[in-house]
């Protein structure tokens, strides 16, 4: 009797406790999601952008170090307004597109700062090669667009070495100096939308 009393407590206990929140799942909206670059050129710095984006965030607002991130950007889709120095930067000398199409990051660890800052470390992939690196991610927040869907905001900011990343392509220049600059750095402003589960029709 007394065991059955207290398996009978023991469930009334469960279900008064509310089950935690599962995870939600984002998917990067390439339309409103900008992954940019410059390295400098001689003197000055040239910009540029993927215009080809694809990611998912899975996004934990109970416990943000058990998230987790996946962002893709499509190397052929270098943009730097200059058709010449794109077709280049496409080519062998600098990402190799046909060969590499990717660059790829991926989240193992994701450290919260504050309610709005992460340090989110991962693999990021370029040409083959992977670094570990540490990126400082700000939550921007999140809102309904006008179609009622949930969007997240989120923006980082890193410089790497392209050296490290097998991207050595250079040419000296007469006065000294080469042509192009080994730091580059990179800004994502990623805009992800909530993935909606499918109504049961049971």
């Amino acid at each position: 009797m007394l065991r059955q009393t207290l398996a009978t407590a023991g469930l009334l206990a469960s279900l008064a406790v509310p089950a935690l929140a599962a995870p939600d799942t984002y998917t990067v909206d390439k339309q409103h999601t900008e992954a940019a670059f410059q390295v400098r050129h001689i003197l000055t710095k040239v910009r540029g952008t993927f215009r080809d984006v694809d990611g998912t965030i899975t996004w934990d607002k109970a416990n943000p170090a058990k998230s987790s991130v996946e962002f893709r950007l499509k190397t052929v889709s270098v943009d730097t307004g200059v058709a010449q120095r794109d077709n280049h930067l496409r080519s062998q000398d600098f990402f190799w597109a046909e060969k590499y199409p990717e660059i790829v990051f991926v989240s193992t660890k994701i450290v919260p700062k504050s309610a709005t800052a992460f340090d989110v470390t991962g693999n990021l992939t370029i040409r083959g090669v992977s670094k570990v690196v540490t990126l400082p991610v700000t939550y921007v927040g999140e809102q309904k667009d006008p179609y009622g869907n949930t969007k997240a905001g989120f923006e980082t900011g890193i410089t790497i070495d392209r050296k490290d990343y097998g991207l050595v392509w250079n040419k000296a220049l007469e006065a000294g100096g080469v042509l192009v600059g080994d730091q580059v750095e990179i800004t994502v402003n990623l805009e992800a939308a909530k993935n909606v589960a499918p109504t049961s029709t049971n």
